[in-house]
């Protein structure tokens, strides 16, 4: 049973060929799953508007244009309280580009990626480690990302 009502198997497939592929037109994802392009459409609209969509986004390899370092970070905070202030200023470091609320040893836990070494001493000590409420960090890079993927949604 999916959370809301209003989702059946088609949604599912049509939202499983777009995350295979994002650029897939809507009449070509009409047709695999026996639907007008326009009902996709509709469909699609529906699903932003329930908040399940939430866009979308061009997907690049970072290493290819010379960002070579990946990395995770725990974060200790000085409070649990101060999350939403540090998690604000993190916002505004572009190298962030994962930030989650954890339980665990961590409060905060993200992933920057970097150019370099050299780029991401300059990432934790200039920028990360001054933000007020951390407690402090640990650091954690990234030697290979295997899979990256969505959730499974449904036979396309």
């Amino acid at each position: 049973m999916h959370k809301y009502s209003d989702i059946d198997n088609t949604d599912l497939r049509i939202l499983s060929l777009l995350i295979e592929n994002a650029a897939l037109p809507y009449t070509e994802i009409g047709k695999r799953v026996f639907v007008s392009g326009g009902t996709v459409h509709v469909r699609m609209k529906k699903l932003e508007q329930m908040g399940i969509v939430k866009g979308s986004q061009l997907v690049i390899d970072p290493t290819k244009l010379g960002w070579d370092i990946s990395a995770f970070l725990g974060i200790y905070l000085d409070k649990s309280s101060l999350y939403e202030q540090v998690a604000t200023e993190l916002e505004g470091i572009p190298e962030v580009v994962n930030i989650h609320y954890t339980t665990g040893i961590y409060s905060i836990f993200l992933k920057i990626v970097c150019r370099d070494t050299g780029h991401l001493r300059e990432i934790l000590h200039d920028k990360i480690q001054k933000v007020n409420g951390i407690q402090r960090t640990e650091t954690f890079i990234s030697l290979e990302e295997r899979i990256n993927r969505s959730i499974p949604l449904a036979e396309s």
